[in-house]
């Protein structure tokens, strides 16, 4: 089969790659730089920083399949077991950062980066066209969307296939994040992350720590609360104040070089009870779907592979 995938974020990239692996012409579509979505790393200099999802973990037995074959490629391996106090859930990272995965579950995949899907329209043979930003139109026997819900209803407009309000209404949380590189080692204390320490913080990590960057760098990410009050901020005062509320966990160090970072589509308010939807041969998938987090885009992508699979039945 022909299939589109639109968003190479870890949903997208997992149904992919599933059906690649069967031999289907897949072609993934992203509007971003680079394949990923929040598995994302950065470079600052000579630090190396995760600045989207900080670690995962598992806890479903289909997901843990392919988390022990990313193990034995060497491409994920197991931060600790907890912050503050062990929980006995393994917490896994990328070796080389969180993007690491992406770019595993990428190769040898047809993905257009730097290309926005401008719509889709359903033909009356049940097959898909879609129009890219170039005007080029890509015909496949069957779409899957992962792209946040808002974006996805945008897109579906022109497909006349009518979608569940309740699920086109998924409202999202933002997330401001500050990425900070430092002249020696923060005070994070061991094993490298404070997760919800105050009202305004979501998380503050310490790459070194996490064994990803050769010199100090930390990632913060503030509350929805906080990112929600902020989000319009002039961008000086908005940077005065994020370093302002890490300081604590700075101690001796001092910030070299900084980025802020905002994600506009954190994290699924209402995530929709089923790992997809499907209405024929269009499938959405995503993090929104089934549960949020890396787990639940995984396991949504992995569920929107099986239900084009079978539509070959």
């Amino acid at each position: 089969m022909r299939v589109v995938v639109i968003g190479a974020g870890l949903a997208g990239l997992m149904a992919a790659q599933e059906l690649h692996r069967e031999g289907h012409h897949v072609v993934v579509i992203d509007k971003g730089r680079s394949p990923g979505g929040r598995l994302a790393t950065r470079r600052i200099g000579g630090a190396t920083l995760d600045h989207g999802a900080q670690f995962f973990t598992v806890r479903d037995n289909d997901f843990d399949f392919h988390v022990q074959q990313w193990i034995k490629a060497g491409v994920v391996r197991e931060w600790c077991r907890g912050f503050s106090q062990h929980d006995g859930h393994s917490r896994y990272i990328g070796v080389h950062g969180m993007n690491a995965i992406a770019k595993h579950l990428a190769h040898g995949l047809d993905i257009r980066c730097n290309t926005f899907a401008f719509e889709v329209t359903r033909n009356t043979n049940m097959s898909w066209s879609t129009k890219i930003d170039d005007g080029t139109v890509i015909q496949s026997d069957a779409l899957v969307v992962t792209c946040p819900l808002p974006q996805t209803y945008s897109l579906l407009i022109t497909a006349h296939v009518e979608v569940p309000e309740a699920l086109l209404q998924c409202a999202y949380d933002r997330t401001i994040g500050l990425l900070a590189v430092l002249d020696s080692e923060s005070a994070v204390p061991a094993p490298g992350a404070v997760q919800n320490p105050n009202d305004y913080l979501q998380i503050v990590a310490d790459n070194y720590m996490k064994g990803i960057s050769h010199i100090p760098a930390i990632t913060a990410h503030f509350s929805p609360a906080f990112s929600e009050q902020h989000w319009d901020d002039d961008q000086h005062e908005l940077h005065h104040l994020l370093v302002h509320h890490i300081e604590p966990w700075l101690g001796n160090a001092r910030i070299v070089e900084s980025q802020i970072k905002k994600w506009r589509f954190a994290t699924p308010r209402t995530p929709w009870p089923q790992r997809i939807w499907q209405h024929e041969s269009l499938v959405i998938a995503g993090d929104a779907m089934g549960g949020p987090k890396v787990e639940g885009a995984a396991l949504s992508g992995i569920a929107a592979a099986n239900a084009i699979r079978q539509l070959q039945n």
